[in-house]
């Protein structure tokens, strides 16, 4: 149990104030995530130690392709989440129980795995991911100003439902993130996740002034794969930058949900789609030549390809395409900032 952050007294009881789900709780009351809850009188958060998967991975997985491509990055996961969908890929934590907590950590710890495995310069730091990061916030917070201080890099992997003031506070410590942007609809979002898109939508257009971001969306057929509804989301990313990296994720069926596989030609043509606005589209979860790779927007060379999780660096130099010269958004040792 540890104290939690943002909330305040209302009569006999108290609002969370971390999400937009704005849980008003009693004493006992356990909060939507799961983990949030009053006792004598205060907030708690019960799975601030709680660590229930940990992983080195190369940082493609989270995924982020255009974030020092080829390193490894040491993943985190607690249990709880914000979200209820109905297709949930981590379900098992994002309904975890304490019981699921395979070791007590602090952020001390966390700063210690990294430094066994090696300097900044060869390891980039922590990715919060698996389950929702941002209802772990007190360890995250504490444990990126940590980080922070030591040449390591915060990455976040969210479904990006989060108050505006927590992720401000948040935000200079966060080096990276890949938002879950899962559909383009209120009715998706209220339907199928039990939230709402438009704090969604403000903590992309929040964090893109801060750091590094991708975009993640799951295509579910039927549910979320209207082109229509792709290209809105599209043409909206291209309003913040055209050089805002999307991927598009391949639904199998999983947890609640059992529609079957999406299909490889709603893939492409999602893809082609929002390549009519964006420089950087990929496929993922699915096998089709070069739909992971990166080539220039502008002279179409081959830049980085990708095979699984095995990364290839051929025409980046100094930030710039080796064949045409052009700038490309892409943060390597070199350029990074």
């Amino acid at each position: 149990m540890h104290k939690a952050l943002y909330y305040q007294y209302e009569e006999n009881k108290i609002r969370c104030l971390l999400c937009p789900k704005y849980c008003l709780l009693g004493e006992g009351q356990v909060g939507v995530c799961g983990v949030r809850l009053v006792e004598e009188g205060e907030l708690y958060t019960a799975n601030y130690s709680c660590l229930a998967a940990a992983n080195w991975d190369p940082v493609e997985k989270k995924p982020l392709y255009h974030y020092y491509p080829g390193y490894k990055i040491l993943s985190l996961g607690t249990i709880g989440c914000n979200f209820h969908c109905t297709f949930c890929q981590n379900w098992s934590l994002a309904r975890g129980k304490q019981e699921q907590c395979v070791e007590m950590i602090k952020p001390a710890a966390v700063l210690a795995m990294l430094e066994r495995e090696g300097d900044p310069e060869q390891v980039l730091g922590v990715a919060y991911t698996y389950n929702e990061p941002m209802i772990w916030y007190e360890f995250v917070l504490e444990t990126a100003k940590l980080l922070h201080r030591h040449g390591y890099r915060n990455v976040l992997v969210t479904n990006g439902y989060v108050n505006p003031e927590p992720l401000n506070e948040l935000l200079p410590y966060v080096d990276a993130m890949n938002i879950d942007v899962k559909g383009f609809s209120d009715r998706f979002y209220r339907k199928y996740c039990k939230g709402e898109k438009e704090p969604v939508i403000k903590t992309v257009e929040t964090a893109v002034k801060h750091c590094h971001v991708e975009i993640t969306c799951l295509l579910i057929p039927t549910l979320n794969d209207d082109i229509a509804e792709q290209e809105e989301l599209a043409r909206w990313m291209a309003g913040l930058s055209p050089d805002l990296v999307l991927h598009y994720s391949r639904y199998f069926p999983q947890y609640k949900l059992e529609l079957p596989p999406t299909p490889i030609s709603v893939m492409e043509e999602s893809v082609k789609t929002a390549r009519k606005y964006l420089r950087y589209v990929y496929a993922g979860n699915i096998d089709l030549p070069g739909a992971s790779d990166t080539s220039c927007p502008y002279c179409n060379n081959l830049l980085i390809s990708r095979s699984g999780y095995k990364t290839t660096i051929t025409g980046v130099k100094d930030g710039h395409c080796n064949n045409c010269g052009n700038a490309v958004k892409i943060i390597m040792p070199e350029v990074s900032a």
